[in-house]
Order: structure tokens, then sequence, then C-alpha cells
């Protein structure tokens, strides 16, 4: 690390470097490939950023490409590495899809960006119309690798950015969990990758509480009302589907609950404005999917709620990622049913999360569950005792019974 790095790097707060940037940044700075698997939150950014940096000469043009699932994680890796690159008199720009593309053009040709940090797509799109040229790139990453390279769609769209660049171009891939296409990167690529994988000894994450709130589905919308009025609450919910997101929105706004919704398709404005009112406790829940919040870092965020419970580990593990990030504590809330609730507990069980059982009570979220109510059995007729009969009324009975026997017998005669 350059002596401007290393004392901007101590202005900043940081001590020491995390276990990923420890491992990550001497291998990249060796001109290696690498995958790089860290914890969400542990500086995996400036893990590539630094060394790659450093390489860069200012004034030549695009030489570091890095590539982002979504718009909010470009936009946010343009604003860290935008922090360290004018202290080495470098220029970075975003290059995203939803944002005007015309002045994107114009920035690029007026600025010449050592650094360009967008979307597969949109960054595909000026290769091929010749507005981001590609003969003097010598690195590229890939942020968020598992997202990028998992659909046929978008593995391809990042192979075709590669091809563009000279055959030695340096690659980087990062991400929190492991998946197989990760394993593969030298048959899509045709490079060797050094693979560093520090999540079994990075510690940086914060303590952080998961609970199981038990609700009935339809219940659901109001349990997030009950926690929105909880003081201290700032949370990301997460959501399975665009359309429950807008759904849930319109409900509790109806309620005068302070929410927005941050889904694909929004503009840039739209998305970066509702980020803005997380940041600043203007809303209390921000409501979003898997696909639109990927790799997004909101410092000091309290909470993440699961309101569609995560379909597997790997998006469980990048929700909750959210919260508890660089030391910080946090809270993770998962609503569903008790049906719910137990495979959710054999899903992440096998990766050692501690979850304990909560419920709302009195405007707090507390440990412990919530009893059901017994059923109500009916209960059994209750056998009278029978009366053991007076001694007199034994005699009557005996008497009774003789004289019936005695004028039965007389029938008997005359009918005789």
């Amino acid at each position: 690390m350059n002596e401007q790095f290393a004392k901007y790097f101590q202005e900043q707060g940081f001590t020491t470097q995390t276990p990923v940037q420890k491992e990550v940044i001497p291998a990249l700075a060796a001109g290696k490939n690498v995958v790089g698997l860290a914890p969400t939150g542990s500086g995996k950014t400036l893990a590539y950023v630094l060394p790659l940096l450093e390489k860069v000469l200012p004034g030549d043009g695009p030489q570091v490409v890095i590539l982002a699932p979504s718009q909010e994680l470009a936009v946010q890796i343009t604003g860290v590495t935008q922090a360290w690159a004018q202290l080495v008199d470098v220029k970075v720009q975003a290059l995203i899809g939803g944002a005007n593309i015309r002045r994107q053009v114009e920035k690029l040709r007026h600025d010449r960006p050592e650094v360009v940090v967008g979307t597969p797509g949109r960054v595909n799109d000026l290769i091929t119309a010749k507005r981001v040229k590609m003969h003097r790139v010598t690195a590229i990453v890939m942020d968020e690798a598992d997202a990028l390279l998992a659909e046929e769609a978008s593995r391809e769209l990042c192979r075709t950015i590669v091809s563009h660049a000279h055959a030695d171009v340096q690659l980087g891939f990062f991400s929190a969990t492991a998946t197989p296409i990760l394993d593969e990167l030298h048959r899509w690529f045709g490079v060797q990758i050094t693979r560093i994988d520090v999540r079994a000894t990075d510690h940086t994450q914060g303590a952080v509480t998961h609970y199981m709130v038990a609700v009935p589905t339809r219940k659901r919308v109001d349990a997030l009302r009950k926690l929105a009025r909880m003081p201290q609450m700032r949370a990301l919910v997460f959501c399975s589907q665009t359309a429950t997101v807008r759904e849930l929105t319109a409900k509790l706004q109806y309620h005068h609950v302070p929410v927005a919704a941050l889904v694909s398709g929004m503009n840039h404005q739209g998305r970066a404005h509702a980020l803005s009112s997380l940041r600043k406790g203007e809303i209390k829940l921000l409501l979003t999917t898997d696909v639109a919040a990927r790799g997004l870092d909101l410092p000091g965020l309290p909470a993440v709620i699961n309101y569609d419970i995560a379909r597997d580990l790997r998006t469980y593990v990048h929700r909750v990622g959210r919260t508890g990030r660089m030391g910080a504590t946090g809270t993770v809330i998962n609503l569903g049913n008790e049906h719910q609730l137990r495979s959710f507990r054999q899903l992440i069980r096998p990766n050692g999360y501690s979850v304990v059982d909560g419920m709302i009570v009195h405007g707090e979220l507390v440990e412990g569950k919530r009893l059901r109510p017994a059923k109500n059995k009916q209960s059994a007729p209750v056998k009278q005792e029978q009366q053991q009969p007076a001694e007199s009324e034994r005699k009557k009975h005996r008497k009774n019974r003789r004289r019936n026997q005695k004028n039965k017998g007389m029938r008997r005669k005359r009918r005789s």
C-alpha cells in the first residue's frame, strides 16, 4: 500500500487490514487472477480497489473495469473507489442502466476516466458503440460474481466484455458465498485462478441476533406495522417478488407507516432517494427483493426483516449481511407460520446460525415463544354417583318383588 493510501486508511479509522484485504491485496499486486470469498461487509471492495489503483496510469483512458449485478451496487462501488482514486489523480465513472446514456457518453469523452464501474448490459452496449475503449484495460473485476455468473445471459455478457480486452487481462471475482460456477472459472474464462477463502477465519461481523417470529400469513402486515412503530427501528425488508413489495408498500402507506420500495425497473433518482431516506431515518422500512438489494452497503443498519423466508442458504447469507457489518451489532427478524419456520430452521442449521424464538409484546421484540391457546375439549359428562338406597327402600323393594312373584303364580293357575 502506497504512502497516500496508508495515511488515508488511518484517517478513515481503520487500524488494521481485514483478513480478505491481507490475502487479496498482495495477490492482485502480483498480477494473479483471484477469486476472493469473504463475509459481507468485510472490506472486499478495498481489497481489490487499492492494488489495482496503484497500477493505473493517470490520463491513459480506461484501464480497470468493475462489473456489478445491480445499479445500486455499481453506484456504491463508484463512491468508494472515487474516494481513494482522487488521492492518485485517477477518475472514476459509473456506467449503469436506467441512467441517461447520452450523458454517460459525453462524460466519457470529456473526462476519459481510468476506472469504469457498471452493470454488464450498459458496459457492453458502450463497448459495442466504441465509447469505452478496451485496448488499455489491464484488469476486470466482477463483484458479487456468484450473482453475475449464475444465469447464462449475464454470464455470456461478462465473457463478451472480457473478450474485448487483451488475452492477458487480469481477472478478479468476489463473493460472500461459494457456488459451483466459481469452481469452473478456469473453464469459462480460460485462465488459472487463485482461490482465497477467508470466510472461516474472518470475524469482522458484529453480534447479530436471528429471531424467528411465528405469525400467520394473514397477520404479517400487522407484524410489520408493529415493528415499524418501535422507536429505533430502521430495516431492510425482503420479499420474494416485486409484486409483493408494491402491494405491501401500498398497504403500509395507507396506514401512515413511513416506508419506501426499492425494486428493479425504478429509475436511478427513485432508487437513490429511497436509499437516502432509509440512511437518514426518514423512513422506517425499505421494502425490496434479493435482486434489487444485492451487495448494498447501509452503514449501521439496525435490522433486516425477512417478510418472505429465504428460499436457500445462499440467499439468506446475502440478506443478513446487510446488518452487523464491520463489527456493528444487528438484528434479523424472520416472519413465518409454524410450518415455514420449521423448514427455515432446518435450512440454516448447517451454517451454524444461532436462532431464537421471538415475539412482539407491547411494542418490543423479546425472546420467547407465544403459546397457542389450549383447545377447548368437551368435557365428558360427569356421571352422578348412584346413591345407595336407604334400608327402608330396600325392604319395600323386596316386599314388592315377593308380591309380584306371588301374583304371577296365581295367574298361571287360573290359565291352567
